[in-house]
């Protein structure tokens, strides 16, 4: 409620959340739709990125909606100067039935049809003030912005159907007043043991033996989704996914391409699956290794191909109604399962998970330029052994060059135009082009960030728009480039992000990531100017000068509240660490610009500081001034937890309370005595309780506590696990709070914060349960548990 004075709103807008999920490490994303009289605001969203503190780290904000409830709306007459009324004219079915019925009334649903009530908000681009009496020709990207023109009550219609033996999917705009299409676009995303593969010579697959028999399952990558972890099916020449391939043996395919109208389960029918399981290990290894985002959505949800799609099919495509992706077998084409195209198609999953672009205008071009990236990266990744921490170089920077006949890439990423239909610069018309024409200046913009320019105008890597000195721009490389373009899709990006939003909020990124003025922010201007995004400027020479930081504010608390201290660092060479002091000792994995934490009375005058140190071959440090912590109490908090630092023995917790004590291989967040539960390495279950009562009178009841978790384990497998739950007296389970694996393993302790407020006037059971697999330890350390209630 508090946001929408924040924002200027008025009482009917609302927010609601619509997704929540893991970023990267150490990060999680929030999802939160714009809503006026409880109905969703097209396009209007918030993407706002927590640490495992709770603390905000970034907000993106796609602003629709300013012009409901001020008499901007438009009501079913049109009327200006009314807000809008939001109940609709027509019903879903409706909308849906004339969808349908213009796009394939014979076609077959494979998921049934959704209709969403909407207000739509109808856009125009107008010029910003500094460039109303500029040339068409001249117009920069940064010239324009969108403005909405009037608000339509319609229905978000999604129709995923098959046609005559091939896919139909599309998203409609439906006029909720008379069933008028307002907009509509394909939601089709797609590129026009040993394995002998097509494209990679002989690769290592992962599959599993079940009752003498090998499925073509990885069950190392992914959890859950329709087959349990990342598997290959045979569509047999049909559109369903089909069964997963099977074979007597652990030795699959025989390298070549399909034989048309042969079998899909012998040796040769077994490449493509081949194909398609190399490339969709390599995309999800490129992306858990190097960034720690598991599978396509972050939460490592499994996936799967489905190969031998249709007949004689020209065509791949990613599917999120099975969040999959199909693969034909080619007519123009080869096989459609080059390892570069896979990655591009995994990607559009990536995107359907986090920003979900919306695919048209200039947001569709970003969401295939998205993949195109994607796949370059998972290209390279695979080219130099498909491991390590980071992306080399190695990728060819053209698309579908393996399944061309004639050698001919679908895109060339380093100079578009050279298909004949995409351009190399942005212009006031790339929206009303082909999704997969106007992605052409992004992936020219990428390419340079990753490889730079060549200053020759005759060259392919030349661009007229690099004004300023260099006139050949520095790249940054392949790992970094992609950490930033990463950061910004998935935790910046929003459905309508447009080439002006995409390049400030790319933008952001870097800066968050290597510093504001660093050289990785300035070859990401320079990029964007290379398209005519912004404005060129001048690279900055000669070596940095020394790492300089802010200091921390004073923070003044109630107890039982998160105190939180942030810094800034600059100049120097980025990335930077930090170490946070309390009363001049170090703070265990304290070791972000940000360090929070609940604050008890006890903590009252505590002084903070930090050091910051840079990455320059001879680093330098720099030291903040100090903070003081105030921590008022007035009786507006009160710890209902009984030693929840341990240091009074293991009296009131219940269970395996010989995990308490004082243990020198896990030293405690504070004092001298702490709850190590695991580090057995053999099978073992562990469990700590207590009992607590919250009063029917609290306004809010807040657990925290600090953990630990170190492990011998490697991998995304998680095989050990710390459950937080709460049970009432009986001891059945009321709610889950929370799941930490060795996956989540991490130096120091993570402070994790819960509402309990939904139990008051009960009593309940704060219980940790530790589960170990019969090797390999994981320990699971506590400290400093409280539960603060108003």
């Amino acid at each position: 409620m508090s946001q929408r004075g924040n924002h200027g709103l008025v009482a009917d807008h609302g927010f609601v959340v619509a997704s929540e999920h893991p970023g990267v490490v150490g990060t999680k994303i929030h999802r939160v739709n714009h809503t006026f009289k409880n109905v969703r605001v097209w396009s209007s969203e918030s993407v706002v990125v927590t640490n495992d503190a709770g603390s905000i780290v970034s907000e993106s904000i796609s602003e629709r909606r300013q012009g409901l409830g001020l008499g901007l709306g438009q009501s079913f007459a049109g009327k200006a100067g009314t807000d809008i009324d939001v109940n609709p004219r027509i019903s879903g079915k409706q909308a849906t039935d004339l969808v349908v019925s213009k796009l394939a009334p014979t076609g077959t649903h494979i998921v049934p049809p959704k209709a969403e009530l909407i207000i739509y908000p109808v856009m125009k681009t107008v010029r910003v003030a500094s460039a109303v009496n500029k040339a068409e020709a001249a117009l920069n990207a940064m010239d324009l912005e969108e403005v909405v023109d009037h608000y339509e009550l319609a229905y978000f219609v999604q129709t995923r159907m098959t046609s005559n033996g091939r896919p139909n999917l599309n998203d409609s705009i439906v006029s909720a007043t008379d069933g008028h299409l307002i907009k509509q676009w394909s939601a089709m995303h797609t590129v026009v043991g040993v394995g002998h593969s097509e494209y990679n010579g002989d690769v290592p697959i992962n599959t599993t033996l079940s009752g003498g028999t090998y499925q073509m399952i990885d069950a190392s990558r992914g959890t859950g989704g329709t087959y349990g972890a990342m598997a290959i099916t045979n569509a047999n020449h049909t559109t369903s996914a089909g069964s997963v391939y099977t074979n007597s043996t652990n030795t699959w395919g025989d390298g070549q391409n399909y034989i048309s109208g042969g079998s899909t389960t012998n040796a040769n029918g077994q490449t493509a699956a081949v194909n398609a399981m190399w490339g969709l290990m390599n995309t999800y290894d490129m992306l858990t290794n190097t960034l720690g985002w598991q599978s396509l959505d972050g939460v490592n949800t499994a996936t799967y191909i489905a190969a031998h799609v249709n007949s004689n099919y020209d065509n791949a495509y990613y599917s999120d109604t099975c969040k999959c992706m199909y693969i034909g077998d080619g007519s123009s084409f080869t096989s459609l399962g080059s390892i570069d195209v896979i990655g591009h198609e995994m990607s559009h999953g990536v995107t359907a998970s986090t920003s979900n672009l919306t695919y048209s205008g200039e947001s569709g071009g970003l969401n295939e330029s998205n993949s195109d990236i994607g796949g370059e990266m998972v290209e390279a990744y695979a080219r130099n052994g498909g491991t390590g921490t980071t992306i080399p170089g190695g990728n060819d920077w053209m698309m579908g060059v393996e399944i061309s006949k004639t050698g001919t890439p679908l895109r060339w990423m380093y100079k578009p135009s050279k298909d004949g239909s995409s351009p190399n610069a942005w212009s006031s018309t790339v929206g009303n082009l082909d999704v997969h024409y106007s992605s052409g200046p992004n992936n020219r913009m990428y390419y340079f960030l990753s490889q730079g320019s060549n200053a020759t105008s005759s060259s392919d890597y030349y661009s007229a728009y690099l004004t300023k000195s260099p006139a050949a721009m520095t790249g940054i490389g392949n790992d970094k480039a992609y950490r930033i373009w990463f950061k910004a899709s998935t935790t910046k990006f929003t459905a309508s992000t447009n080439y002006a939003d995409a390049r400030s909020k790319v933008l952001a990124a870097a800066q968050e990531l290597y510093g504001v003025g660093s050289k990785e922010a300035i070859a990401v201007q320079r990029a964007y100017a290379a398209i005519n995004v912004g404005t060129d400027i001048d690279e900055t020479g000669g070596a940095p000068g020394p790492v300089t930081i802010s200091s921390p504010a004073n923070v003044t608390v109630a107890a039982g509240s998160a105190a939180s201290f942030s810094v800034s660092a600059s100049s120097g060479t980025a990335p930077y660490s930090y170490k946070w002091y309390r009363n001049g000792v170090l703070i265990s994995g304290a070791s972000s610009a940000t360090y929070s934490f609940t604050a008890q009375s006890t903590d009252n005058g505590a002084v903070f500081k930090v050091t910051v140190t840079d990455s320059a071959t001879t680093p330098t440090t720099a030291t903040s001034g100090n903070a003081t912590l105030t921590v008022t109490t007035g009786g507006t908090a009160t710890e209902t937890m009984v030693n929840g630092g341990f240091e009074s023995g293991t009296s009131p917790w219940t269970g395996n309370t010989g995990d308490i004590g004082t243990w020198s291989g896990e030293p405690a967040a504070t004092g001298t005595k702490d709850a190590w539960m695991g580090g057995n390495g053999s099978a073992i279950t562990e469990t700590l309780s207590q009992t607590v009562s919250i009063p029917s009178t609290a306004t809010s009841a807040t657990l925290t506590f600090a953990l630990h978790i170190d492990t011998a384990e490697s991998g995304s497998t998680a095989y050990d696990k710390l459950t937080v739950k709460v049970k009432n007296t009986a001891g059945t389970v009321l709610q889950t709070l929370a799941t930490y694996t060795n996956v989540n393993a991490a130096s120091g302790y993570q402070t994790r914060t819960f509402d309990l407020s939904a139990y008051k006037g009960q009593t309940v059971q704060v219980s940790f349960s530790e589960t170990e697999d019969s090797s390999l330890q994981t320990s699971f350390v506590l400290d400093n548990v409280s539960l603060m209630v108003k």
